[in-house]
């Protein structure tokens, strides 16, 4: 239903993640009784996340780390893994700035080229860690430098920007041929973002294994505010869901739909699940753990560009270790750790056995979820306060 927003112009309602919740069904199940695994193209794997391609966030070490617990991260192959040897030092510059130089120090270390023989050598570094092998490259240089990460054992590419079209149009270059370049690839291809039904479904039919599907949700991102555009989560999630089912209607083919950003505790994840989504792709919360690259810190994917920054730089802190932030324990009670126990347990209290069967789970309009009841947790700034 549209609500009017003046006489000449009229909008859809959309949600976000605390905006809804998700409703209890007659049966329960035991935790031990949940399947979280998912799979994509020939892949398996025990967790539905994968960690975002963000410098703050992956390295080849944190990306064999999260491989071994179950997850998938992705690399930025235009980020500073490929532009430095060491990058060590350009962390300790990033995290030193004072907010004020932040962005303009991003900008300056990102002035450095990406170097094609780093691209091989980190994907080649992530397979030696004997788990498989994610990056991203943008849709400008793709077709130039996928055959470096290729070299390296690549598993799976991810072609990402913060909107990502099949009808891109251009007069200074041509664009890519997301159709021709995805049908000539031998592993598989996830693209985004996007945030809407037609976005995801276009997407789907370029023969993408997967869409990320996000614009601006991130903690650091601030697309929103500089473009003025972007879905809240919930919305974007379920349309794009909805997009899927048009798709496999079409074709009899599953594309798998991936909630990019926007997610900081278990209840996120479960919500995104719920409302469709078949994997997670998590930043922030990765960024927070002890063996991430960018010393508790985290900036948008954007925030580099040398003429409209997109992102900024926050402060994440170190809340511990990869293990404990994905599978706990948990020893604080605002969610932001054990985040796949507290799926598991949202499953189970719900009574859905997979993620699925999670996805056809009743949701609803929540406005007052966040705060009934929760007047002393909200004044002692303890809980979901």
């Amino acid at each position: 239903m549209e609500i009017e927003i003046g006489i000449a112009k009229s909008g859809r309602r959309a949600w976000g993640f605390d905006d809804i919740a998700i409703v209890p069904s007659r049966r329960t199940r035991d935790p031990e009784l949940v399947d979280l695994s998912w799979e994509i193209d020939a892949f398996t794997f025990d967790l539905p996340m994968m960690a975002s391609a963000m410098d703050s966030a992956v390295s080849p070490a944190t990306a064999i780390e999260i491989g071994k617990l179950g997850g998938q991260a992705v690399l930025n192959l235009e980020g500073l893994w490929t532009r430095y040897a060491d990058p060590k030092p350009i962390y300790a510059e990033i995290a030193a700035a004072p907010v004020d130089e932040a962005t303009r120090t991003i900008q300056k270390v990102y002035q450095e080229p990406v170097k094609p023989e780093l691209i091989t050598q980190r994907v080649a570094e992530i397979k030696a860690g004997g788990v498989l092998a994610a990056a991203s490259l943008t849709p400008q240089h793709v077709e130039e430098l996928h055959p470096f990460a290729l070299a390296g054992g690549l598993d799976i590419l991810v072609i990402q920007g913060t909107v990502v079209s099949a009808e891109h149009v251009s007069e200074r270059t041509e664009p890519l041929d997301l159709f021709k370049f995805i049908a000539a690839m031998d592993v598989p291809v996830i693209v985004g973002g996007c945030a809407s039904y037609s976005g995801a479904l276009h997407l789907m039919r370029t023969g993408a294994a997967g869409v990320l599907v996000g614009v601006g949700p991130g903690a650091a991102c601030t697309s929103r505010g500089v473009l003025g555009i972007g879905v809240p989560q919930a919305t974007a999630i379920a349309d794009a869901a909805g997009a899927r089912t048009r798709y496999l209607e079409e074709t009899g083919r599953y594309v798998h739909v991936i909630a990019d950003g926007g997610m900081r505790t278990g209840g996120d994840v479960a919500k995104a699940i719920a409302c469709g989504a078949d994997a997670v792709m998590l930043g922030s919360p990765i960024t927070a753990a002890e063996e991430a690259p960018a010393q508790g810190y985290h900036w948008g994917m954007a925030t580099f560009h040398p003429t409209l920054p997109r992102g900024t730089r926050v402060q994440t802190g170190r809340l511990g270790t990869i293990r404990e932030i994905l599978l706990g324990p948990a020893h604080e009670n605002d969610g932001r750790r054990n985040l796949f126990g507290a799926l598991r347990v949202s499953m189970s209290t719900t009574g859905h056995a997979s993620v699925k069967e999670f996805q056809k789970a009743e949701v609803m309009v929540a406005p007052a979820l966040q705060t009934e009841g929760k007047r002393l947790q909200q004044s002692q700034s303890v809980g979901m306060g």
